[in-house]
């Protein structure tokens, strides 16, 4: 099954934010409380709620950033 093109910066948003939230998510927690039993449960609820934050911010910002970095390279 294949999706249609023109969903492709909105599949690009969410699948950008959802990996560097589970990634800083995770190294954040591990930093702030250390790793422990409960720390997947907690990376969880942190991937969760921030994740709604995350999404439509890349979503906005991605073209902004596409347009600077065109301008600034050859």
């Amino acid at each position: 099954m294949r999706i249609p093109a023109r969903f492709a910066p909105i599949l690009f948003s969410a699948l950008l934010s959802a990996i560097m939230v589970c990634i800083v998510s995770a190294f954040v927690l591990g930093i702030s409380r250390g790793v422990d039993a409960g720390f997947p449960a907690q990376w969880l609820r942190s991937c969760i709620t921030t994740w709604p934050v995350a999404f439509p911010t890349v979503a906005i910002v991605a073209p902004w950033v596409r347009r600077v970095i065109g301008r600034v390279t050859a």
